[in-house]
Formats: C-alpha cells, structure tokens, sequence
C-alpha cells in the first residue's frame, strides 16, 4: 500500500525511525507493529499485567508508557555502533494482554502459553511488563528445554515463597522458576539488593540454591565493572536470560515504580553494567515494574525504555552470534 504522505526533500524520511521523534503511532522503538512471527527475529512484546503485585498496583500501564518514550530512542547504539534494526528484523508484536486478570495462576498460564508460541516461531522475546510475576511463565517458555541461567538486576531477589495465599506473586517467581528446574541456580546472579525487610532469611532461598547475591553495598563499593564481570563469570558460556526490575535504580531516577528502594543503582551505572555484559548468550529479556502513576515528569518511563534498548541490543547481538552463517 502506498503511503499517503511521502518525503520531497529529504529521503531518509521515508524510514519512519527517521522521522521527528514526536510524529507516529507509538511501537516499540518505532518498529513496524505486526502480529505475524514469519518476519520477525526479535519479538518486542508488552505485558500488561499487575495482579502479582504485593503493594503499589499501576505496572499494567507499563507497557503503554515505555512504548510512547521509547519513541525518543534513536535508531544507532551511541558506544558500538550497532544498528540493531538493520542487523535483525525487530517489530513490535502487540501485547500479551491477559483474558482472565483476577485469577492470577491461570493468568500466568495465558502468559506461558503465549510466549510458548513466540518460542515455537523462533522468535527471540524481549518483553515489558507488568509486574515482576510475568517472568516465570516466560521462562517456562524461554527454558522448556533446558535450564537457563540469568543476569537479573533488581533491588529485591524475588525468590520468596507464600505471601497472603499466594506463591506466584512478584516477589517469588525465581523461586518458583527454580524449583520448576527452569533456571540453573549455580548460574544465576542477582545484583543491586538492598531494602528492609520483615523476615531476617527473606533471601535465603537465593543464597542456599546457590545464586550469587551481590548486594548493593558490594555493587556500590566495588562498582558496576566488578558486578559485570561477576556475571560473566557465574553465567558462562550457556544459554542466559536477562531479567531487569526498574527498581533496582535509584528512586530518584525511577521514582514510578511499586516496591521502591532507598540506594539504588544510577541509570548511568545500569547502562555501563549492560553495555559490559556483549559477551553473553542471552536468549531472552524483559523490563518489568513501570509503574506510570507513580511516575514524575515520565522519567521512570524514559530510562526504562534507555535500558530496553541496551537489553535489545544484547539480545541482537547475540542472535547474530547464534545465526548459521
């Protein structure tokens, strides 16, 4: 179909990322929307979901805001270059909105089922949510195969258990994950964690399975080089997910989130951490815990959307790197 409006002075105008960054439907990064996994390699997905959340509800918003700032991301990474729209068809496949909402396992199931169909396509999953409880059915996806190791940077481990009657909220999906042997303990490190808590052993499920907990007083003392290299270390060469909670920054950076933490990480030592991690097989990511009613002046939006593009890039490249020559 031709376009009603075309460029008559300059061209490049003619790729809609090109274009002022005010103009457009909002997509992901302003790629194409489509719901046909034929054409896609990298899969970009929302997932407006909040039913796992223990305190500030709001994160099932957060799909819709990091789309509409992630208009403001350019098309070229600004450290190595990487065009990742040229290199993999990235598109922007809508959300994985939820038919049944209050019932919150079997809406963790119409999430699993789902992604299981993403996977079955070959498409790589790079997802918002939502709250942090969407991670283990995308795992449940993501490793039905084998276990996967993981890169999560968070300001809580979420490996809790039993809270108000449920095991499947967000502060216990990698708990659960593990035990649905869908995540390799030995290969899983969480960083920036920190925060008070009413239970002295709130994160020894973590610690006994074996995960490496780099609290954020490590972190800070020894820095985001030191955290990278420690999670090249402990996930090796295998197949790793990255999981990203907007909480783990600093409230005063991500002040939009449900389960702030005094302390955090800055966005700029976030970015640095991510750019460090290149060498990595990841096979998957997500950005979970927006949460746009807490937001001031968009700004927990925005630098979610910065992170999502780091994570998109590492995922690219690491496709690429998977690809048969």
């Amino acid at each position: 179909m031709d376009p009603i409006k075309r460029p008559t002075r300059y061209q490049d105008l003619a790729d809609p990322q090109a274009r002022p960054r005010y103009t457009g439907i909002p997509t992901f990064f302003r790629t194409p929307a489509t719901e046909s996994l034929a054409d896609t390699d990298i899969g970009v997905i929302g997932v407006p979901y909040d039913g796992g959340v223990t305190n500030r509800s709001g994160t099932r918003h957060g799909p819709r805001a990091v789309r509409d700032q992630s208009s403001l991301l350019r098309r070229i990474h600004p450290t190595t270059l990487l065009a990742p729209f040229e290199v993999a068809r990235v598109r922007d496949l809508g959300d994985c909105w939820i038919e049944q909402p209050f019932a919150l396992e079997g809406a963790l199931g119409e999430v699993a089922e789902f992604y299981h169909t993403i996977i079955g396509a070959g498409v790589v999953p790079l997802s918002v949510g939502g709250d942090h409880s969407i991670s283990l059915p995308i795992l449940r996806a993501v490793a039905a195969k084998r276990p996967v190791g993981m890169v999560h940077i968070d300001a809580h481990c979420d490996t809790g258990d039993d809270y108000l009657g449920s095991r499947f909220h967000h502060g216990a999906p990698f708990r659960r994950a593990t035990e649905e042997g869908l995540l390799d303990p030995q290969r899983v490190i969480q960083i920036g964690i920190r925060g008070t808590t009413n239970d002295p052993d709130m994160w020894g499920f973590s610690m006994r399975s074996g995960m490496r907990v780099l609290l954020m007083d490590e972190f800070h003392d020894k820095g985001w080089q030191f955290a990278a290299e420690e999670a090249r270390r402990i996930v090796g060469s295998g197949p790793t997910y990255l999981s990203y909670d907007i909480d783990s920054l600093d409230p005063s950076q991500a002040p939009g989130t449900g389960t702030p933490e005094a302390g955090g990480i800055t966005a700029l030592e976030a970015i640095r951490l991510l750019r460090a991690l290149r060498s990595i097989d990841f096979v998957g990511g997500d950005l979970v815990e927006v949460a746009p009613p807490f937001d001031v002046g968009t700004i927990t939006a925005f630098n979610g959307a910065s992170i999502l593009f780091e994570i998109l890039c590492l995922l690219v490249e690491s496709w690429q790197r998977r690809k048969p020559a």
